[in-house]
């Protein structure tokens, strides 16, 4: 016969790290903001609270907000391209065209 005596504090070893790594894998999951599985694979999300969807207004604002700020800022640099790129005459004469406008 075989002796599963012997393999019994493997077994308890075994089965006492799966659990271990299931515990640590779901913890790292719900700190990290993915969803968890159900029982048959199925995703399980949180339920949505009002301060959820309040962080989430405010989030989609914050995004508007720095995404025009980033379209200010690549006219700025296409500005800044054009002065650099362009011969120097040619800004000589807008900068003398502004002038002429402003007195």
């Amino acid at each position: 016969m075989f002796p599963f005596g012997e393999f019994a504090p493997v077994v308890a070893i075994v089965g006492i790290c799966a659990v271990a790594g299931w515990v640590l894998t779901t913890w790292m999951r719900i700190k990290n903001g993915y969803p968890l599985d159900g029982a048959w694979g199925q995703a399980v999300y949180p339920r949505k609270n009002d301060e959820t969807v309040e962080r989430v207004k405010l989030l989609s604002q914050e995004n508007a907000q720095l995404r025009a700020e980033l379209g200010a800022v690549k006219d700025r640099l296409a500005t800044v391209e054009r002065i650099v790129t362009d011969s120097g005459s040619l800004l000589d004469r807008e900068i003398e065209q502004l002038r002429g406008k402003t007195n």
